[in-house]
């Protein structure tokens, strides 16, 4: 059991002035696994007023010296690497494979990406006798999701960290623990009283108390359409900056020439890993009418014989979805699907055979889907999938894009040239083409409902910056 009944502000572990305490369960069993904090209004207020007391002297240190913060920050996340992991299992439900071989490990590129960034930076241009500044923008309000409560986390916060501001972190109310322990990382590689303050609690009064402080210079948000929209109407009134990386509903289109086999690997990797809550998750796929059949005949069995149980396994490739609310979510679409005459190939509504104590669902894929369907329009993020069929590629990019989302997209083809030109027609904001090694230092974004902004990166911490011009006399 877990006890975690104090909030991080001002550089040290505090008792909340409001809120409450939350109990949290294990997704695959639904046992107790421990109790967090959860801060309310007046403790909002007190980690912003920390943090812009901490501006002042931190927003003048140098890029040597956050470079020099940041390599204590790696340091102390590689000794920390396995708790981290740990704890995605017992919050989210991963595999302890993939929490050891990917949720750790690209928080970690996060850090090592800043440290890169920090030391070619330009933070002035002189341009003749007038000075082109970059300056931090202040107190950062950082809204983070459940499903990668490292990743996300670790990369806005060594974002804001190296542009100069500091942070107040409201992480998932689901995921508190690695929240927890990547506190105690920055507590424990020295970072001045008030740079980093952690608040839990309730997205409806942290997020919207933060969002709406005047001492507030800039919102990053992960997370839904209707929550982001929340945040950024809280935060109109002071014209602060506000980033948002949101939803998805990622076509893949398979070419004519594609190979099914790493079709499918796509599918594994960037759909079911993850039991499908990714908001980049591939999840309409579209096919060439003629392979139909085809594909499904290479996809079904592999996904049949996909071994899906406890997390806390090593040989287990897909855990549950986080928490029973969500199992309900991913049910009522497939009934959705069932309802509008999609074709029922693989998997269906309940719980994998064993598997009835924790959140289970069944790899599923539909086919017959036409994109009107509300399971292909509509973010599900369970392992679930809209097959639709093509004549054209011309069709194929269209029904791609015919979409409110724009966050990734997916191409799998033979011929390199068409597969290049097909992903310069997807409005989306990261293109990933035959299953190629993701880029975790990329600027990662979307289009349209999918958010604004880049996260990652040179451009992710650009989004904590603003230009000042100095004009010499």
């Amino acid at each position: 059991m877990r006890e975690h009944t104090k909030l991080y502000i001002d550089g040290a572990w505090r008792e909340p002035e409001q809120g409450s305490v939350l109990e949290l369960t294990h997704p695959a069993t639904g046992e107790i696994t421990g109790r967090v904090a959860l801060g309310g209004e007046a403790d909002v207020n007190r980690a912003v007023a920390a943090a812009k007391y901490a501006f002042d002297s931190y927003s003048q240190t140098s890029p040597e010296e956050r470079i020099e913060l940041m390599e204590r920050v790696l340091v102390e996340f590689d000794r920390r690497a396995e708790d981290l992991a740990q704890v995605v299992v017992s919050e989210v439900g991963a595999p302890l494979a993939l929490a050891r071989g990917a949720h750790v490990p690209t928080g970690r590129i996060q850090i090592t990406t800043a440290i890169e960034v920090l030391k070619s930076f330009t933070f002035s241009e002189q341009r003749g006798s007038t000075e082109i500044r970059k300056e931090p923008l202040g107190v950062a309000g950082l809204i983070t999701p459940w499903n990668f409560p490292v990743l996300q986390p670790t990369g806005k916060i060594v974002s804001a960290l190296a542009a100069g501001c500091t942070v107040v972190f409201k992480p998932a109310q689901l995921t508190p623990y690695s929240a927890v322990i990547l506190a105690e990382i920055m507590d424990a590689a020295g970072v001045p009283a008030g740079v980093f303050n952690l608040v839990n609690g309730r997205g409806s009064v942290i997020g919207n108390t933060l969002s709406s402080h005047p001492d507030v210079g800039v919102i990053s948000f992960t997370g839904s359409l209707d929550a982001a929209r929340q945040v950024t109407v809280a935060a109109a009134p002071t014209m602060k900056r506000v980033n948002t990386e949101l939803g998805g509903k990622s076509p893949h289109i398979l070419l004519p020439d594609a190979d099914f086999d790493v079709a499918v690997r796509t599918v594994h990797d960037w759909m079911m890993a993850m039991t499908g809550q990714l908001c980049s998750a591939p999840t309409r796929t579209l096919v060439p009418r003629a392979r139909l059949e085809e594909f499904l005949s290479v996809l079904v069995p592999s996904l049949e014989a996909l071994k899906v149980g406890d997390p806390r396994s090593l040989d287990t490739q897909m855990g549950p979805v986080i928490s029973r609310g969500q199992w309900n979510t991913v049910q009522g679409y497939i009934q959705q699907g069932l309802d509008a005459g999609a074709r029922l190939v693989t998997g269906g509504l309940g719980k994998p055979e064993g598997l009835q104590a924790g959140h289970f669902v069944k790899p599923t894929v539909f086919a017959d889907v036409s994109n009107d369907m509300a399971i292909a329009r509509e973010e599900i993020f369970g392992p679930v999938m809209s097959v639709i069929a093509y004549d054209t590629v011309e069709e194929a990019v269209a029904i791609a894009n015919d979409t409110p989302f724009g966050l990734a997209g997916y191409v799998t083809g033979g011929d390199l040239d068409e597969a290049n030109a097909v992903a310069s027609q997807i409005r989306a904001g990261y293109i990933l083409i035959n299953d190629a090694e993701f880029d975790w230092s990329a600027p990662w974004g979307g289009y349209k409902e999918s958010g604004n902004g880049r996260e990652f990166g040179p451009e992710g911490m650009t989004e904590y910056l603003e230009t000042k011009v100095v004009r010499g006399g």
